[in-house]
């Protein structure tokens, strides 16, 4: 652990300094609504790089012979993108200032050289290898001395040490080794061309551009890890230099077998309760198994909730936590086995979903219980219950063949209002663009209305711009009804609303996203389907190199869980980031699931165990903290020596500046009030609960019972998702869905 321990200082020590660098491109050009169709898609197409004609002349030596004159690039704060092309292209795209490249060494000599070899791999995949195994041969061996932990390039299959010398100049100078003598001809490939290049041209290609270059590259990750990894010691060197700025790293939590450090504030609040009072989750198991009570809770609940939850669940079975769209289906499973009662944790939509469905099933007699006497709201759901959505729902019932797609964490009655009026059904983050695709593949001149989380919406019209980047190949794999032509239908034909955000993921803005391309560009990046564009944006190009995943908080969780497994089967000691865009109460889903498979490969190998370790950022403002003495807080916070909380002091515990990923209304589902609530039941206190219960649903003024039309659209969902196709019935309404009038 100490070898953890002394790395992350490390990496903490050399980016001390990078906290107010100029970002490379603006963000405003990486917006969801400014995306090109040439940008990026879910993986890198494998063409080959076209020649480029070069006006520089070159100078051979061996790779460590520095050129007979400096290059020099004007370094600019802004950088455009182009046309999808070759190596000329990519560079342009890249530079900060395309007009100034030049020289001997730098971005342009490596393109030269990857085209040579790439060349040569086109006639002979041999050929290829041999110039790779020739650069290997002339890379010098870092010594023992170097080959540390705090020198290790992160996200590499195999290992990589990197050392860099900034000189007074301004040039740089890279050493670097691995133990697999591939990765050392990449190395010495990456060496000689970069070696004595001004500092400021290292920095002036930005991730697209060195994608674009590395697009015809086998294992292509490798070479674009190392290279993001060069300029990000770069920066830290140049920023070490410059007086009076601080590097404010985010809070984060490392995990290993053994245990979990915090780093920062806010960590320390989340870590405070992932090993829970032994005597806390004795006294609820008791209380659950003796009234034989099930419960049901979010992810997003807070980690002292969520920490004595998971212990529980190991004593006591009839405990689940997942995102919203299998909660009411355990709920049922737990009333069929002979549950009782079943205890809610979530917002109150969750509950009147649980209940609903409960009903749907026959198990009316089970009572459902919330945390709070008072309403447990949700920011998006209440979007949704506005004049201005049903506005856009009326729009929608007067246009001809017209299906409504409504986010799963809406309200029963929501879902209710809606299917009176238009087609509707659910989606979840995970399932939203294949339920979008499959709509117009079963109606192709389907007019869809998706709702109400904007950003979302936002999202998903900037996937489908993304997917025409792909070539028809490329999209049959995503749906195999759909091309280029189809897809821009799909877009030209899709409505989202425009006022509907989660006050989570609003949080998400452009000076967090900013920080992490700075700061963090060599992290995995994770984003929920929710969060602004600029956070989507970042973690779909993550996606693209295969470091990075966008979905709903199950696929965050299954793909941590996998690249962590990836790393544990390679053998090689690591310690990668992993950056949480989403609500920081996942947190105790992934350690418990981190440190499950941590200890498995310990205990499976021994002595020879990799020694990994597996860091998750929170990208968390300064401001999204409030001190205990202004916060309102519950009394366990004080007991536990808490100086802060997450929330801000004023409004709805969300930061202005973005970050803080803390529900305030989830934080209404405390452990005290579980606790009293199962203690009640069964007993002559048990009346007093009745103000615990969903609220009864009342019917739509044309006489529809609202439990019965909400559950519409969700059945239409699982239908879609047990049969990979929208129901028959459902198409059918679709179809002779025309211009009806509109209910008053």
């Amino acid at each position: 652990m100490a070898g953890f321990s002394a790395g992350i200082a490390a990496e903490r020590a050399c980016a001390a300094s990078i906290c107010s660098a100029t970002p490379i491109v603006p963000a405003g050009l990486r917006s969801a609504g400014s995306q090109c169709a040439d940008r990026i898609s879910f993986r890198p197409s494998r063409g080959t790089l076209r020649s480029a004609k070069h006006e520089l002349s070159h100078k051979r030596g061996g790779v460590f012979g520095r050129p007979s004159a400096k290059q020099t690039l004007r370094a600019s704060a802004a950088s455009a993108r182009g046309p999808r092309g070759g190596l000329e292209e990519a560079v342009k795209v890249g530079v900060s200032d395309s007009s100034s490249v030049g020289g001997e060494r730098g971005w342009s000599e490596l393109g030269r050289v990857i085209q040579e070899v790439a060349g040569a791999g086109s006639s002979s995949p041999r050929q290829s290898l041999e110039k790779l195994m020739n650069y290997a041969s002339q890379l010098a061996p870092l010594p023992a001395s170097e080959r540390v932990t705090e020198n290790r390039v992160p996200g590499c299959t195999s290992r990589v040490w990197l050392t860099v010398d900034l000189q007074e100049n301004g040039e740089v100078h890279f050493a670097a080794d691995s133990d697999a003598e591939i990765v050392r001809g990449t190395l010495g490939l990456l060496l000689q061309s970069l070696n004595g290049t001004d500092s400021q041209e290292i920095l002036s290609l930005n991730e697209d551009g060195i994608a674009k270059m590395l697009v015809s590259v086998p294992k292509s990750t490798t070479w674009y890890t190392i290279c993001i990894h060069m300029q990000k010691r770069v920066r830290a060197l140049l920023e070490r230099r410059s007086p009076g700025k601080k590097f404010d790293p985010f809070p984060s939590l490392i995990i290993t077998a053994e245990d979990i450090q915090a780093q920062g504030s806010f960590a320390e609040a989340q870590v405070q309760y992932l090993t829970p009072d032994p005597e806390r989750v004795k006294e609820l198991v008791e209380v659950l198994r003796a009234k034989n009570i099930g419960v049901v809770a979010h992810f997003y609940m807070d980690p002292e909730v969520q920490g004595v939850l998971v212990a529980a669940k190991k004593e006591w079975p009839h405990i689940h936590i997942s995102d919203s769209l299998v909660m009411a289906e355990h709920a049922v499973k737990m009333a069929e086995v002979g549950c009782k009662a079943v205890a809610v944790l979530g917002v109150d939509f969750m509950s009147e979903n649980v209940r609903a469905i409960l009903d749907k099933n026959g198990l009316t007699h089970v009572p459902v219980y919330r945390m709070s006497s008072d309403e447990i709201g949700c920011s998006l759901a209440e979007a949704a219950e506005s004049a201005e959505y049903l506005e856009y729902l009326k729009a929608a019932s007067v246009t001809p063949k017209s299906l409504h797609v409504i986010y799963i964490n809406t309200s029963l009655e929501t879902k209710a209002q809606a299917q009176s009026l238009v087609p509707t059904i659910t989606c979840t983050s995970s399932n939203v663009l294949q339920t979008i695709l499959q709509a117009f593949a079963q109606v192709p001149d389907l007019t869809l209305w998706y709702g109400p989380d904007s950003y979302m919406g936002a999202n998903l019209a900037e996937m489908l711009v993304q997917l025409m980047s792909m070539t028809d190949e490329e999209i049959a794999k995503v749906h195999p009804a759909h091309n280029r032509k189809t897809i821009s239908t799909v877009l030209s034909h899709l409505q989202y609303y425009q006022n509907g955000a989660c006050i989570v993921h609003d949080l998400f803005g452009k000076e967090v996203v900013n920080k992490l391309r700075d700061e963090y560009s060599d992290a995995y990046q994770t984003a929920h389907l929710e969060v602004p564009g600029e956070m989507f944006t970042l973690a779909m190009e993550a996606r693209a190199r295969g470091r990075g995943a966008v979905g709903s908080t199950q696929n965050i969780l299954d793909f941590i869980t996998i690249k962590v497994r990836e790393i544990l089967d390679s053998g090689v000691d690591a310690c990668p980031k992993f950056v949480l865009g989403t609500e920081a109460g996942m947190i105790t889903a992934i350690v418990e699931a981190v440190r499950q498979l941590l200890i498995e490969h310990k205990r499976a190998k021994g002595f020879s165990a990799a020694k990994v370790g597996v860091e998750i950022v929170f990208p968390v403002s300064t401001d999204a903290v409030a001190p205990l003495s202004t916060a309102s807080s519950s009394p366990s916070f004080a007991a536990a020596g808490l100086n802060i909380v997450p929330g801000v002091v004023s409004g709805e515990g969300c930061s202005v500046n973005g970050g803080c990923a803390s529900c305030v209304y989830m934080k209404m589902n405390r452990l005290d009030r579980l606790l009293r609530i199962c203690k009640l039941v069964g007993t002559s206190g048990e009346s007093l609960l009745a103000e615990y219960e969903p609220r009864t649903l009342k019917s739509l003024s044309g006489g529809e019972n609202i439990a019965e039309l909400g559950c519409e659209p969700i059945l239409s969902m699982r239908y879609f998702q047990s049969n990979k196709r929208l129901s028959d019935q459902l198409v059918e309404d679709i179809n002779r869905h025309a211009c009806a009038s509109v209910p008053k």
